[in-house]
């Protein structure tokens, strides 16, 4: 049902439990520029303000309990005077934006966690005080080791000893069309969690024995980059009727001609690009140390390019922000990550993968004769055997460069 624009929303109700915080929702709103949804997410909050007062609740009382109550007890059987919005997903965005507001505001209580959620946050912080890993080997190996802990204890208090090596060996080889690389990653998140419980005094090394090692010949496969033509269409993949095309084509040429990540790129700022020596800072990520880079003229252009025509306004100081609600707030790597894919569907091409453009950097390095401490630089790798995987060549390869026999019949 479609909120008729001529209908008044009984927003000055003061009976309504939500009254007093329905001008500061609807602030927040205009501050994300939520405008296209705003009036339905009012709606759905005033509804939900009515249905607290029937109930007995007080705006302190809320929590996902008593929002899950609203979402599957009462919108199903809603007889409230009409209209009101009775989508399950809209009112479910809705009362998830007022929960968030009313957080900060400090109206109700943020969650406490459960044991598991403070296990992996103590986990986190070890991973980050002790290895030093990135955020985003972080992210992944905490969503594995929570499925880890929920499979094995539930909502019950976490007892490594109980868990049984035959366990661990099923969860890391998962299903059988997981790939050895898949295994390869559940393995070593299990692996760096054990090694924390082993630093808390637990004796777990039965259980690390337990881990799987699939085989793994590294130097099988050769690192795949674009050639250059393939590189110029993906450039000029960007052109004015892709939405967004400006910053689509911004983050493309930070990630093939400075080689960033996603995450490096999502995490740049305006105070990281220094235009009068011509230099950006890319901040500790990864390598766990900052490094600073000459900045291409192409790669420069294209940013300013998209700072001065098509970047919202906002005082955010990222250099990449949303251009869809909340506007102006920093992108994440996903968004980087689509800007690209987006570009290899426009193409008809079937990549799917962003670390290419990595690789693509890499080989016109060796290309150019670049020595290979400039490459590792270049590339933010913390030892040259890393970038020295791009040296290797394949037999097809070798083939097309290949001198006649001596004493061949042509």
């Amino acid at each position: 049902m479609h909120l008729p624009s001529h209908f008044q929303l009984r927003t000055a109700d003061p009976a309504n439990v939500l009254a007093s915080f329905l001008c500061s929702y609807n602030e927040y709103f205009e501050v994300a520029r939520y405008r296209s949804k705003q009036r339905r997410y009012l709606a759905s909050v005033v509804h939900f303000g009515q249905w607290l007062r029937a109930e007995g609740y007080a705006a302190t009382s809320i929590s996902e309990a008593v929002i899950v109550r609203f979402l599957s007890c009462h919108l199903p059987r809603c007889d409230c005077q009409r209209p009101v919005p009775l989508g399950l997903i809209e009112n479910r965005a809705a009362l998830n934006h007022l929960v968030r507001l009313l957080r900060t505001q400090g109206i109700v209580a943020r969650p406490t966690g459960d044991e598991i959620t403070r296990e992996l946050a103590h986990f986190d912080t070890k991973m980050t005080e002790v290895w030093g890993l990135s955020e985003g080997t972080r992210d992944h190996r905490i969503r594995i080791i929570r499925r880890l802990l929920k499979a094995q204890f539930g909502s019950r208090s976490i007892e490594i000893s109980l868990i049984t090596p035959t366990a661990i060996r099923r969860f890391v080889l998962g299903d059988v069309d997981w790939s050895p690389s898949t295994v390869r990653v559940m393995g070593g998140a299990v692996r760096c969690y054990f090694r924390y419980r082993e630093l808390l005094g637990d004796d777990i090394a039965h259980l690390l024995q337990a881990v799987p090692r699939p085989a793994y010949w590294r130097d099988t496969i050769l690192p795949v980059g674009l050639s250059p033509d393939e590189l110029e269409q993906l450039f000029g993949a960007f052109d004015a009727a892709c939405r967004s095309h400006r910053r689509g084509y911004a983050i493309v040429r930070c990630l093939a001609d400075l080689g960033l990540r996603s995450s490096e790129v999502a995490k740049l700022t305006l105070d990281d690009i220094d235009w009068q020596a011509g230099t950006v800072t890319i901040a500790a990520g990864k390598a766990r140390r900052a490094d600073v880079l000459p900045l291409p003229t192409a790669t420069g252009a294209a940013i300013v390019d998209y700072l001065m025509h098509e970047r919202p306004k906002t005082m955010c100081r990222a250099v990449f922000v949303r251009h869809v609600a909340p506007l102006g707030e920093p992108v994440g790597r996903r968004v980087v990550q689509k800007a690209l894919h987006a570009a290899y569907r426009r193409l008809g091409w079937d990549r799917t993968r962003v670390h290419i453009l990595r690789h693509t950097l890499a080989s016109r390095l060796i290309n150019a004769g670049t020595p290979m401490k400039q490459i590792a630089d270049v590339l933010r790798h913390r030892s040259i055997v890393t970038s020295a995987t791009y040296t290797r060549v394949d037999a097809s390869r070798l083939s097309t460069v290949a001198l006649p026999w001596p004493g061949d019949v042509a």
